[in-house]
């Protein structure tokens, strides 16, 4: 595994992709959002591996991607995740996509769209932003109510420390997040096929 000199995972940035995908040097691009999420924009070519399959299944799947692999999320702290999970079982050649899927999509690179739907981010900060908006409102009548806002801030706080979201994760358990079903044998089929 290539890393920075802090330890970091290996970044590559959204012209260096577009530069090894126009040179037909493509590594093999790892989409580890929702399947929904996947299927809203994606970049051509990717495979979806959401993060809860790829965490469940990391010693599998490192036999099926033994090539240069660019792992992609939206913003690149689930696929900073990613990366250590398969670092974890051995796979070298990790690199993550810096500013994920909004990157790209900011700098106008092709992708593949479909349904639109609000990314987990967006969906996390509504639902948090909900519970303390509603919990304070209804502190005036019930003050010990105050302490679900206050919750909701200590999650938000340890989701920035840990660089994880348990309200993100459980999230993306609802159907609207789902998609299509994704499982291991979908993927493995996927990854071995010819290459899009």
């Amino acid at each position: 595994m290539t890393t920075s000199p802090t330890g970091t995972p290996a970044a590559l940035d959204v012209p260096a992709l577009q530069h090894l995908l126009s040179t037909g040097h493509a590594p093999r691009l790892i989409d580890v959002r929702t399947p929904a999420e996947f299927e809203t924009a994606h970049i051509p070519g990717s495979y979806n591996v959401p993060l809860d399959l790829l965490r469940e299944h990391r010693d599998e799947l490192r036999d099926h991607l033994d090539e240069q692999v660019v792992l992609v999320c939206r913003s690149g702290q689930r696929a900073a995740q990613a990366e250590q999970a398969l670092a974890g079982a051995g796979l070298p050649n990790l690199r993550v996509l810096t500013g994920g899927i909004t990157a790209w999509q900011t700098a106008h690179a092709p992708v593949t769209t479909g349904t639109p739907r609000w990314d987990l981010e967006r969906q996390v900060r509504l639902v948090a932003g909900s519970i303390v908006l509603l919990a304070v409102l209804a502190s005036t009548l019930a003050e010990p109510i105050k302490w679900v806002a206050a919750f909701i801030g200590a999650g938000l706080t340890v989701a920035a420390l840990t660089n994880t979201c348990a309200m993100g994760m459980l999230l993306a358990k609802l159907p609207y997040n789902r998609g299509p079903r994704t499982d291991l044998d979908q993927v493995v089929t996927a990854l071995t096929g010819d290459r899009r």
